[in-house]
């Protein structure tokens, strides 16, 4: 099975966590529709439950065989630069028998940045 964690920051606000939820929903639509079976969990560095480390836990116990770490931040700070890497180096070492890739983070892809700029100008409704 594959699996994508949608990594977050956290908040202690409660609603802070939707929009990240929202997205997986996203996925899970289109994996739906395509016929794969890749399963979508969300993560959060701090704040928020559950961490990285639960989720990549719980996904491998359900027989996830690859897992693939989304960063969902806007900017690449110390965060993305130091945290992650780390969080990423310990998930290898305690599920070595598991493909274990993380993207860039989302703020680091051109579409996005696109599609930031388009909103802004009002381009999208």
């Amino acid at each position: 099975m594959h699996a994508i964690i949608l990594f977050a920051h956290g908040s202690r606000d409660p609603l802070w966590h939707k929009p990240i939820q929202a997205v997986a929903q996203r996925i899970e639509q289109r994996v739906a529709q395509q016929g794969e079976s890749t399963v979508v969990r969300c993560a959060y560095l701090e704040l928020t439950v559950p961490d990285l480390p639960t989720v990549a836990q719980q996904l491998v116990t359900e027989g996830a065989t690859s897992l693939d770490v989304v960063p969902m931040f806007l900017g690449v700070g110390r965060h993305a630069r130091e945290d992650l890497p780390a969080l990423m180096q310990a998930l290898r070492v305690a599920h070595p028998s598991v493909d274990i890739s993380c993207q860039p983070a989302v703020g680091e892809r051109e579409v996005l940045l696109d599609l930031l700029a388009d909103i802004a100008l009002g381009k999208l409704t």
